[in-house]
């Protein structure tokens, strides 16, 4: 087994993230005293799945759902929670989400909701799952008007980032994942894009992305152990806002896109938009907006949006979690690694950083 240093979450129930080549061994002695395990994975992952329920000793129950965002819906939910209860599922026993982000979001929902909550662990397989769904204790499912509108804050058991699980993800995931890597990046750790930009290749390859994936969650971990209810914001602070750096735009395209779009992608183009926000307000210069467009045309991320929609997507921003009312609530840099909470800036200067993008009204 060859791992980095546990990464500890320090939250009402304190948890390890643990990082490395070998780490799925691990599970048998995290589920250790119960009697059932249910491993919710993604149909995609059955083969994987029945190699990891091999592996213990306890009665496994696999409760396979739809692959990504399609996964996350009040019917899925209620499929699990019926399999749960065929299965004669107790409070001791434990549930495992094996998957990408949106596997394990819905799992951690189920963990969350069924007798009140039962033992959580979560096996992200892809390089988004280990830096932001798996970690941070959010869970829960979309809703036809938006998503994430339903869920619960769940502390895992614990996260096992299984590196060799991503030997066969896809390069348009592997790309994906590596936005919130470098979103870390530009909201607190600089030296993950001066890792990055010293051989994308090589971090796109596999090469340095186990220390990338090990930095982003650290910054995670830190974010998370501050502010686990995302309440830092409210006192005048930023607290784990800080995570959604790039996400309002994000999730507005991702709504409008019929979630066919992956995270990553539209959290990219919604990093750079949020910096020509920043620009417009003065906050950053145009330096960083440029740097911003550099390193994630390196990842091979999208760094425009050529379409028209702007109202639309104005919309779906004000009804997205984080708003407050119709008012918008942007997280901006004002320089790089230091991010602040913007409300309702004019609306003119959304609307041309929009335009800057390459979108049209």
């Amino acid at each position: 087994m060859i791992c980095w240093d546990p990464i500890d979450i320090y939250t009402d129930n304190p948890y390890q993230v643990v990082i490395g080549k070998g780490v799925s061994a691990l599970l048998a002695s995290f589920v250790d005293g119960s009697e059932q395990v249910a491993i919710i994975c993604s149909d995609q992952l059955r083969k994987r799945a029945l190699d990891v329920a091999r592996s213990l000793p306890e009665r496994v129950t696999l409760v396979e759902v739809p692959d990504a965002e399609a996964g996350k819906t009040a019917q899925v939910l209620q499929d699990c929670w019926a399999m749960l209860a065929d299965a004669g599922f107790t409070r001791s026993d434990a549930v495992v989400g094996l998957g990408g982000g949106a596997t394990t979001d819905l799992a951690g929902f189920v963990a969350a909701t069924w007798l009140r909550g039962v033992r959580y662990i979560a096996m992200p397989t892809t390089v988004l799952g280990m830096v932001d769904a798996a970690v941070g204790g959010k869970t829960g499912i979309n809703l036809p008007a938006g998503k994430n509108l339903v869920g619960a804050f769940y502390e895992p058991y614990t996260v096992l980032g299984e590196i060799d699980f991503l030997d066969t993800l896809p390069e348009r995931d592997w790309k994906s994942g590596f936005a919130e890597v470098l979103k870390a990046g530009f909201i607190c750790d600089p030296a993950i894009l001066e890792l990055f930009c010293a051989d994308p290749s090589d971090a796109l390859g596999g090469g340095s992305s186990g220390a990338l994936i090990h930095k982003a969650v650290s910054v995670k971990a830190k974010v998370v152990s501050e502010d686990f209810r995302e309440q830092g914001s409210e006192s005048g602070g930023i607290g784990r806002a800080a995570l959604n750096y790039g996400h309002t735009l994000g999730h507005a395209i991702e709504r409008r896109q019929g979630f066919a779009w992956r995270h990553g992608e539209a959290v990219s183009i919604g990093m750079v938009f949020a910096a020509e926000v920043a620009l417009r307000l003065g906050l950053i210069d145009a330096e960083l907006v440029d740097r911003h467009r550099s390193v994630l045309r390196a990842a091979g991320l999208p760094v425009s949006y050529a379409e028209s929609g702007w109202e639309e997507l104005r919309d779906a921003m004000s009804l997205d979690k984080k708003a407050r009312g119709r008012q918008l609530r942007f997280v901006l840099l004002h320089g790089l690694a230091a991010p602040q909470i913007f409300f309702d800036p004019p609306e003119r200067v959304p609307q041309e950083a929009f335009r800057a993008i390459g979108g049209t009204d």
